[in-house]
């Protein structure tokens, strides 16, 4: 008996090992990397969100006539309490108590007063970018709040006065989650109504010092 293996005969059987082996195909996912080293134009807002601090405020107060008195502005001492969210690298939105103390040369007002404030901080995009810490950043700002008031050698008609204000500061900031702030703030009270004076508004021009802690 004579056994012989032909060529079509090794095809067959090839072709029905093949068609027994399953084939599976498997879809492979490359993640994609979002920037996590702080070295992009939104990096700050992103690691740190919120921040707190404080100020301190030297404030000189303008004088004031009604063609019958005449009230000479003083300077005074007062402190703020600050709270911020930063909503971009370049936008923050920051709420502040302000113990305000105010005086002339006949009496004194004496208000706590609460504010949110809109602020625009100049970080440069392509350098901040590059190096992540801008450590020198100038602000500009606006403000609205309330004030409760009190006085003293005087009556006070309007014991709550809507306030304003406007603000520039330079933000330098010391790695990443502290920064000083020195800044000046332009404060407008609207008239408390005295009664020594007539349609007197309290302004304030404030220079600021104080820090923040960003986390």
């Amino acid at each position: 008996m004579k056994f012989g293996i032909t060529l079509g005969s090794v095809f067959m059987l090839t072709c029905a090992a093949n068609a027994a082996i399953p084939y599976r195909v498997e879809q492979i996912d490359i993640p994609v990397q979002t920037s996590v080293s702080g070295k992009d134009d939104q990096a700050l807002a992103r690691m740190h969100r919120f921040y707190i601090g404080g100020m301190y405020d030297f404030t000189m107060w303008n004088n004031g006539t009604d063609g019958v008195t005449s009230i000479s502005g003083r300077n005074t001492s007062s402190f703020d309490i600050v709270a911020g969210v930063r909503a971009f690298d370049i936008f923050r939105i920051e709420a502040n108590y302000i113990r305000t103390s105010a005086r002339w040369n006949e009496f004194e007002l004496t208000g706590d007063t609460a504010m949110i404030n809109a602020i625009f901080d100049a970080r440069i995009g392509n350098l901040y970018r590059l190096f992540y810490n801008q450590r020198m950043v100038p602000y500009v700002g606006i403000g609205a709040g309330v004030s409760w008031n009190s006085a003293d050698g005087v009556t006070l008609g309007d014991k709550i006065s809507p306030v304003l204000s406007a603000m520039a500061g330079l933000g330098v900031e010391l790695g990443e989650y502290f920064a000083l702030d020195f800044g000046y703030r332009y404060m407008y009270m609207f008239s408390p109504d005295f009664d020594v004076i007539s349609d007197f508004a309290p302004i304030g021009h404030q220079f600021r010092v104080g820090a923040r802690v960003h986390f």
